[in-house]
């Protein structure tokens, strides 16, 4: 069974957090070093809840995937920018549930109004730019060898999408959307990653 939820900060930052380690210790797809303290992760995952969707992704109980936005740039002109981000947990990638995942994101962030989507993803994760690309999104700029980690240099590429044009309109958090408008995106979502699960 496939759930689609939002993320409680101190039930599922544990869980999330142990999705994220093996990122930060064996890849260069989070430039992130040294993995964070549960209390700190904790910390992270209510501050970003308080504007921002947090999903989780479980299957048969079990979080295996999240995804969340979070501010691109501080200044008051960008308020209508946001950077995404998505992490599925090791032998779950390749499933077909990252890019449903990824939509829904979407989704919840169009109807709180914002209207730029940008990804920053490692040069080297072909797989993540090919799917942002699949998205609609587009390589915009490449930073070169701009990280160090694991003992080399890392780019890292610049991708955007533009939600709507004209003049943007008020930015709401996620809690004050429509229940009902959110739990219908979920379900869509939740069946479309169901639906591919029974195709394989």
């Amino acid at each position: 069974m496939i759930t689609i939820r939002f993320a409680d900060p101190a039930r599922d930052a544990a869980d999330i957090r142990a999705i994220y380690a093996p990122y930060i210790e064996k890849t260069a797809v989070t430039f992130e070093t040294e993995v964070p303290t549960l209390e700190v992760f904790e910390r992270r995952i209510r501050e970003i809840t308080q504007q921002f969707p947090y999903l989780v992704l479980e299957m048969d109980g079990a979080i295996v995937g999240y995804a969340y936005a979070h501010r691109q740039a501080e200044r008051a002109a960008f308020d209508w920018n946001v950077e995404l981000s998505i992490y599925i947990k090791e032998g779950f990638t390749g499933r077909g549930m990252g890019g449903p995942l990824y939509r829904l994101l979407e989704e919840l962030l169009s109807m709180q109004g914002y209207v730029n989507f940008y990804g920053v993803i490692t040069g080297s994760n072909a797989g993540s730019i090919a799917m942002h690309e699949k998205m609609g999104y587009r390589i915009i700029g490449r930073h070169e060898k701009t990280g160090f980690k694991l003992g080399q240099w890392h780019d890292t590429v610049w991708l955007h999408k533009r939600a709507k044009d004209g003049v943007p309109g008020r930015i709401v958090p996620i809690h004050a959307l429509c229940g009902e408008a959110v739990h219908a995106r979920i379900e869509s979502a939740q069946k479309k990653m169901e639906n591919r699960q029974k195709k394989d």
